[in-house]
């Protein structure tokens, strides 16, 4: 059991990385597209990122560490799932973090020009991928709740999945609210060609970036 509970928590830190990476990827794509003012602000906004991102390497692993030891000390079905849980919660909460460097991202993107939209419309993808990552493991989670639930039919247990399941929809909605706020203001400080713009550059960039490197 503990053998596999750790060969989760790799997978977990390997998903991140790779998330992590992508972000980074996309940045740099971001970054080249856009004029040389932006440039700049970029990169320092990817210096930040990439020193979040060591902060919460970091604190995943002494997370691990100390899940580790609990395991040794109550090798328990109850003491799993909540390390389970907690596990689950940490990842939230990168994931929030993430968000809010994100939200930092479009805020810069949206002072400076025109040319920027595209790069804001890029950070909206991510977002929505963002969004769509939350959404798989929040029902991954609730999926868990349910489990144990049939489990172990205790008060207790129910109230606690009670107070995360609410915890989990106001944070989407907090989440949803977000992302609408940003679209409305960006829609509202670029130009009328909004849509175009975005067909022509940054989608078409986000997708077939190997095409245009070719190129």
């Amino acid at each position: 059991m503990i053998t596999m509970i750790t060969m989760m928590m790799m997978m977990m830190m390997m998903m991140l990385i790779m998330m992590m990476m992508m972000m980074m990827m996309m940045m740099m794509m971001m970054t080249t597209t856009t004029t040389t003012t932006t440039t700049t602000t970029m990169t320092m906004m990817m210096m930040m990122m990439m020193m979040v991102m060591m902060m919460m390497m970091m604190m995943m692993m002494v997370m691990m560490m100390m899940m580790m030891m609990i395991m040794m000390m109550a090798l328990m079905m109850m003491m799993m799932m909540m390390m389970m849980m907690m596990m689950m919660m940490m990842m939230m909460m990168m994931m929030m973090m993430m968000m809010m460097m994100m939200m930092m991202m479009m805020m810069m993107t949206t002072t400076t020009t025109t040319t920027t939209t595209t790069t804001t419309m890029m950070m909206m993808m991510v977002m929505m991928m963002m969004m769509m990552m939350m959404m798989i493991m929040m029902m991954v989670l609730m999926m868990m709740m349910m489990m144990m639930m049939m489990m172990m039919m205790m008060m207790m247990m129910m109230m606690m999945m009670m107070m995360m399941m609410m915890m989990m929809m106001m944070m989407m909605m907090m989440m949803m609210m977000m992302m609408m706020m940003m679209m409305m203001m960006i829609y509202t400080k670029t130009n009328y060609n909004f849509r175009n713009q975005i067909l022509e550059s940054a989608f078409l960039k986000c997708c077939f970036c190997t095409t245009l490197k070719c190129s």
